[in-house]
Order: C-alpha cells, then sequence, then structure tokens
C-alpha cells in the first residue's frame, strides 16, 4: 500500500487512479532499492566514473573578497551533462530498469533534466521521449541539439504557456496512456509520492560531498548553504544532509522575475498559497478562483508555478530561509560570475549568487558560505547575451 508522502500538511497523491497501480509499484521499487546493496553499488560507480562526481568544492576569490568570509562553489556545472540532473537521471534510469521498463519519458524547461534523461537511456538501452514547452524549446536550441544527438524524441508542447507546467501536464498524460511499458522520470523534487523522495535521494550526494568537503577543510559545518529554487531539486540535496544541524542556515532562491510586485515573478514561496498541482499539495501561484497563475522568470529552469513539498514545509517550519532574485539581479551575477571568475553558470544557478552578493552585512570574516552552482550557462548564452545587450 502506498504511503501519503507528506512533509507536514504538504506533499501526498492526487492523480488519476489509474496511476495510482505505477505509483505504488515505483514506491516500492525505490524502496527496495535503498536496501539494495548491488543497486546501490551500481548508482555510486555511475556517479563516479560516468558523471564525475565528486564534484569540485572551489573557493571563490572574488566571493569572498565581496562577501567578506570564505565562500565556495559547489561544482555542479562540472558534472557530466553540465547540471546537478544526472544524479537524478542515473538513480531513476537504473529504478527504470530494474522494473522492467522499456521507455522513459521526461518533461524538461530549461534542458538540463532533459538532456540528462537523453544521456542515461542512451547509456541503458532505453528510449526516449522528452516533453519541452515550445517556448522553451526555442531558447534553450543547443539542449534541443543534444537530446536529439542522444536519440532522445524532443515534443514540442503548445499548450499554455508553452513552458515547464504545461511539459508536465503532458508527460503526465502521456504516462496515463501508455503506464505499462514507460517510466516517468521526475525532474524535480515535486509531483506526487514517492517523487519528492526519490528526487531528494538522488540528489543529497550534493549536500553528502558539501558537509565531507567542509568538515575536511574547516573542521566545522559551513554556516550557510545556497541554491536556487524552482521546483526544488538541487537544492533539496544541498540542504537534505544539514536538516538536522540547525546551525546551518539554509537559503533557498525564487526567481523574482521582474520584480515581485510586478506581476511577472515565480517567487512561490513568498506569494503562493495552498493548492494542488501535478499531483502533490503544496504553495502555488493561482489566482483568487483557484486558478493556477503562470510564473516568469528569465531562466527556463525556473518559471514554475509550483515548489516541492518539502520546500514548502521547511519554509513553514523555519528551518530554511527563501529569498528572491529579479531577472536583472541574476544576469548581473551571471556577467559578474563570467568576468570576475572565469565561471559561466547557468542562469538558473545566477540567481543563487545574486542572493549571495546582497548578504555583504549577514557573514562574520569566520563564515563558511557554500552556493550550489547548479549547472553551467552554455544553454543560456544566445538568450543571455541578447537581454544583456537589450539592457544597455
Amino acid at each position: 500500500m502506498i504511503h501519503d508522502g507528506r512533509f507536514g500538511r504538504f506533499g501526498g497523491f492526487y492523480v488519476a487512479e489509474p496511476l495510482l497501480p505505477a505509483l505504488e509499484a515505483l514506491e516500492q521499487a525505490w524502496l527496495d532499492a535503498r536496501e539494495d546493496s548491488d543497486f546501490q553499488a551500481t548508482f555510486r560507480a555511475l556517479l563516479s566514473d560516468y558523471a564525475g562526481r565528486p564534484t569540485p568544492l572551489y573557493r571563490s576569490p572574488a566571493l569572498s573578497e565581496t562577501l567578506g568570509c570564505t565562500v565556495y562553489l559547489k561544482r555542479e556545472d562540472l558534472l557530466h551533462g553540465g547540471a546537478h540532473k544526472t544524479n537524478n537521471t542515473l538513480g531513476q534510469g537504473l529504478l527504470a530498469r530494474k522494473m522492467g521498463c522499456r521507455r522513459l519519458i521526461a518533461e524538461t524547461g530549461a534542458g538540463q533534466h532533459g538532456v540528462a534523461t537523453a544521456m542515461v537511456g542512451a547509456l541503458l538501452g532505453l528510449e526516449v521521449r522528452v516533453f519541452m514547452g515550445a517556448l522553451d524549446v526555442a531558447r534553450q536550441a543547443p539542449n534541443v541539439q543534444r537530446m536529439q544527438l542522444f536519440g532522445a524524441e524532443v515534443v514540442p508542447v503548445e499548450a499554455g504557456a508553452r513552458s515547464l507546467k504545461d511539459a508536465i501536464n503532458e508527460a503526465m498524460r502521456y504516462w496515463t496512456e501508455h503506464i505499462r511499458d514507460t517510466f516517468y522520470v521526475f525532474g524535480t523534487a515535486a509531483g506526487p509520492h514517492p517523487y519528492p523522495s526519490i528526487v531528494r535521494d538522488f540528489q543529497r550526494v550534493i549536500g553528502e560531498e558539501i558537509r565531507r568537503e567542509v568538515l575536511a577543510r574547516h573542521g566545522r559545518l559551513p554556516t550557510a548553504v545556497l541554491a536556487c529554487v524552482g521546483g526544488g531539486s538541487n537544492a533539496i540535496g544541498a540542504f537534505a544532509p544539514f536538516l538536522d544541524d540547525a546551525e546551518v542556515a539554509l537559503i533557498g532562491v525564487e526567481p523574482g522575475g521582474e520584480g515581485l510586485d510586478s506581476g511577472k515573478h515565480g517567487a512561490t514561496l513568498s506569494r503562493g498559497e495552498l493548492g494542488c498541482v501535478h499531483g502533490s499539495l503544496s504553495l502555488l501561484l493561482q489566482d483568487s478562483h483557484g486558478q493556477v497563475q503562470e510564473a516568469h522568470s528569465i531562466s527556463a529552469g525556473l518559471d514554475y508555478p509550483g515548489v516541492g513539498p518539502e520546500h514548502a514545509h521547511l519554509r513553514q517550519t523555519g528551518r530554511a530561509i527563501y529569498d528572491s532574485a529579479t531577472d536583472d539581479e541574476a544576469l548581473r551575477a551571471f556577467a559578474w560570475l563570467c568576468r570576475s571568475e572565469g565561471i559561466l553558470p547557468a542562469l538558473e544557478s545566477s540567481h543563487a549568487v545574486a542572493a549571495a552578493l546582497r548578504l555583504t552585512e549577514r557573514f562574520d570574516s569566520d563564515d563558511v558560505v557554500v552556493i550550489n552552482l547548479s549547472g553551467r550557462g552554455d544553454k543560456d548564452l544566445a538568450h543571455a547575451m541578447s537581454a544583456l545587450e537589450a539592457r544597455r
């Protein structure tokens, strides 16, 4: 029997009845895999030998000088595939093989999860179909090409705002119709149970490495860990190993879009209300009639109107703090890190850097701050350069 998958009042599973057997089978496969030494050994070996873990913890001279303390970048951008998404898709791909599925489907916004799913499909010999909003197909062309090179079929979604929310809708519809032989590789820490917990488990390697590396260098835990938040997979992976360490501040950074008062933002945790989207009860951008409002962000991977239920719970309990960064702030941080460190961050990750640049008064000289650089910005170059030029 499937568990309710609650984080306080948030989470659960609210899906069409035909999906319940698939979710129950998925939960059992995941619980078995957690205790299966062979599965875990294969997963860890692929993280090391295929994906390139552990990723470096790089002390940033420019950020350290600006914030007046020791600042590290957790370099998930150097992972095979260019982002943290590879951690999760390797784990879920192995679950799909364990369950005897022959096809993987996925949704994607910025394209990084689609690329990671396509890579794993090629690696494991599984068919891959990726649903992607038509707007994101246009602004993330390099990732579309990579998915196709890896053998995936990319399905542009023309419905709604033609972005991430709509890609998830189409993926879930397809899954309902092809449930017997298809595994849905959910990309973020949202969706119906058990996906938020599965994604957290496969992404927690980020936080485990941060914990181990900071302890080895400083003999103590970090003062703060920062990460961008759309649905919340990279952030929950970075936060999870520190949840019981009250001395470690956990700071998530949402997309402020054109400004929180503009009506064009994606700050779900700041402005959202209790609602259900994509099979989970969480905070949601919605109007007075309960209709989902479109989220806005310059980064394709953050324009999601909901958020993972565990993040909603962490905000409600006060265990994590959630800030936001506007499009302009993210663009400035994107350009600043390029010039200051020779590192090209994803626009998603640039939101976390932007928030850090505003926290110069928060930290003392002996503090240790880690920013999770969740992905690299090659995919964003044309879009970011055009936006920067328009702002000059």
